[in-house]
């Protein structure tokens, strides 16, 4: 009896809990590279502290159009990058997550497997 309620909570609450958990992990890194926001800030300027004032001659207006637009382009660089190494820690999370779970439904199986395999004459030291 006590053996069924192991395997009753491996595949019930604990397998729920597991992926619960496993998906939150997921939104964690989600949250943590922000890529929605990052791609409606894209051509927001980078770390422009200050700006040349709106009244002046053409060369104090010309340099400020020049320094942001530098800014934006040194922004959206940056922003792309860690969006896309964003998308990828997630989708290699969600790969994790995937992997864990099916680690997770074969790991009470393995005992069982390792006997089937050790009466083939299977081995993994030769």
């Amino acid at each position: 009896m006590f053996l069924v309620g192991i395997f009753q909570w491996w595949y019930g609450n604990g397998l729920l809990q597991y992926i619960r958990q496993s998906f939150l992990g997921v939104l964690r890194t989600a949250d943590f590279f922000s890529v929605g926001l990052l791609l409606k800030t894209l051509f927001n300027p980078f770390r422009q502290i200050s700006a040349a004032p709106v009244g002046g001659d053409l060369s104090v207006q010309l340099s400020a159009f020049f320094d942001k637009m530098f800014s934006r382009v040194i922004g959206a660089v940056v922003r792309s990058m860690v969006i896309i190494i964003g998308i990828l820690m997630i989708l290699l999370r969600f790969l994790w997550m995937i992997v864990g779970i099916i680690m997770w439904l074969a790991l009470p199986l393995m005992p069982f497997i390792g006997i089937i395999l050790w009466q083939l004459g299977v081995s993994v030291w030769k």
